[in-house]
């Protein structure tokens, strides 16, 4: 194993320092430059203030601490601290090093709320050689290209599938030759009709077992959802949550095992994710989900993205908003021929299982990195490039 050094972070950086602060009429939907804070990507700007490689530290909130890679021009504003190596240290190895070493906890360490980056620049760090670092570094690097490359193919086929819904059933273009008819939402295609989203598929709430008898959880049992486990990863389908339940558990509880294609979407804290369901699963009273019935899982799923807003605006609570399962039941639909519902299947299903297996792959090479991170930083594996 390679002889480790010790170093304080600030003496190692050719730049450790956050970026500008930007108004807010400069932050633009799309633009030349990436506008990154401290939780990513903030818009677009026409100026930027950073060009080369860094890492991104996020200095406040939910956000603190974490730590990502950057590569390109961007403009950096005062929420994220950005770090670039000097001759002693190799920036992508020292981003990776940075994300282990849980950052987000020196907050409390600082005069005001918040990262401080002279306590960032008092750190001590252990360093190997600078080739060392090259070569660790680009192992990780491998599994982030794939990981990027796949979600940019991703958010390819997203936009092509949100296109798709859009012009078939917002804008209704493959109908413009036909006869439309007046509805409570405006004109529609003739032989279609506002309905209710209880007639495109069976809402299915949740339940959760007694938490004080921990025998009613396991690691591997039946699949079971909460919207904390969607907000921990925003992946398009979804197999399981963080902790499984057992048979008795299921059966002391209100939740509803659903199949495979059932879309789950989350009526409280928050109203509004959305996922596909890749195996039976069942959730938590968090979720009004939608098992399809008369529409397909593809057309119930993009109707949810459209009508989220509504569906809030709509709910109610005095602690934090819900939308109740008399709500979700009656919510005012468009109800398509079914024939068209078909088609429409059937041109998404290619995408949606593409966008499957690309999720698939990101999350082994996830699992990878992450298993790999901790141990390559430590110089506990040595790994031959």
């Amino acid at each position: 194993m390679e002889e480790m050094k010790k170093y304080i972070l600030g003496d190692v950086c050719s730049r450790l320092s956050s970026g500008k602060g930007i108004s807010s009429d400069e932050v633009f939907e799309s633009g030349p430059y990436p506008v990154i804070g401290g939780n990513g990507l903030r818009g677009y700007s026409l100026r930027s203030n950073f060009s080369g490689e860094c890492g991104v530290i996020g200095r406040q909130g939910a956000y603190c601490g974490n730590v990502r890679f950057f590569s390109g021009e961007a403009y950096m504003t005062e929420h994220a601290v950005v770090v670039v190596g000097n001759e002693k240290a190799d920036t992508r190895y020292l981003t990776y090093l940075l994300s282990t070493m849980h950052l987000g906890n020196l907050s409390a360490q600082s005069a005001q709320p918040g990262l401080s980056v002279k306590t960032l620049a008092k750190q001590e760090i252990l360093l190997p050689s600078l080739p060392e670092q090259k070569r660790r570094a680009s192992i990780l690097a491998s599994l982030e290209d794939k990981i990027d490359l796949n979600n940019r193919i991703n958010h390819n086929l997203e936009e092509q599938a949100q296109a798709l819904y859009k012009s078939w059933f917002v804008d209704f273009e493959p109908f413009k030759g036909g006869k439309f008819v007046d509805s409570e939402l405006g004109l529609i295609p003739e032989g279609w009709h506002v309905g209710t989203l209880s007639e495109l598929g069976d809402i299915v709430a949740g339940g959760t077992p007694s938490k004080a008898k921990p025998e009613y959880y396991t690691n591997n049992g039946i699949a079971w959802l909460t919207p904390k486990d969607l907000s921990m990863k925003c992946y398009k389908f979804t197999s399981r949550g963080e902790i499984d339940i057992t048979e008795n558990g299921y059966k002391s509880s209100s939740a509803k095992l659903m199949p495979r294609g059932s879309v789950l979407f989350s009526s409280r804290a928050p109203i509004g994710y959305i996922s596909i369901a890749k195996g039976a699963i069942c959730t938590n009273q968090g979720f009004k989900s939608v098992v399809p019935r008369y529409a397909g899982t593809a057309y119930i799923y993009y109707w949810l993205c459209e009508n989220t807003d509504a569906i809030e605006a709509q709910a109610s609570g005095s602690t934090f908003k819900e939308a109740s399962g008399s709500l979700m039941k009656s919510f005012p639909a468009i109800v398509p021929d079914k024939r068209v519902l078909d088609s429409f299947e059937e041109e998404l299903c290619p995408i949606l299982n593409e966008q499957e297996i690309l999720e698939e792959e990101i999350s082994h090479a996830e699992q990878i990195r992450d298993s790999l991170l901790p141990r390559l930083m430590s110089g506990e594996l040595i790994m031959n490039c």
